[in-house]
């Protein structure tokens, strides 16, 4: 199912995440699911999106749903960032899709993660993947990729589809 994703100035956006526990899991598979339906919607939508975190639902957990090459549940994530080769780019948002924000991201970095089975995961991610994962984590932690933009010029609206 398709849920209301919270935009930019919904105060529910900036709270920090509780870890999901174990016991939890089963309760959060429908979630998961709703999840990946919010994803494909927005792709269907706006012509953008590989990613979603719980709180951009209003689900206060600790997770994160990418989908590309397939599908990933990311759970209790902690990210390492490697070497300080930094990027710069325009980040979007299902949170605020007709936005985009100039930010600087880590080049590379460490995922670990638990899955969908509740196994222990990790992941190196580079360059797109370094940032896509870098962009849900700071969901987790109430920060938007506005909150990181480079300067008060860093906004960039897009053309309606």
């Amino acid at each position: 199912m398709e849920r209301e994703i919270l935009l930019l100035g919904d105060p529910r956006l900036y709270e920090v995440s509780e870890e999901v526990r174990r016991e939890e899991l089963d309760e959060l598979r429908p979630v998961i699911e709703d999840m990946f339906d919010c994803i494909r919607g927005i792709r269907r939508d706006y012509g953008f999106g590989r990613a979603i975190a719980a709180p951009q639902i209003d689900v206060r957990k600790r997770l994160i749903c990418i989908l590309t090459d397939r599908p990933y549940v990311i759970i209790n994530p902690k990210l390492e960032f490697v070497g300080d080769e930094m990027m710069e780019l325009m980040d979007d948002c299902m949170s605020f899709p007709n936005l985009l924000v100039r930010v600087r991201r880590h080049r590379h970095c460490i995922l670990r993660y638990r899955d969908e089975n509740w196994k222990e995961q990790e992941m190196r991610m580079d360059d797109d993947m370094s940032e896509l994962i870098q962009h849900e984590y700071d969901h987790l932690d109430g920060i938007l990729a506005t909150m990181r933009a480079i300067d008060d010029k860093a906004f960039v609206m897009k053309k309606a589809r």
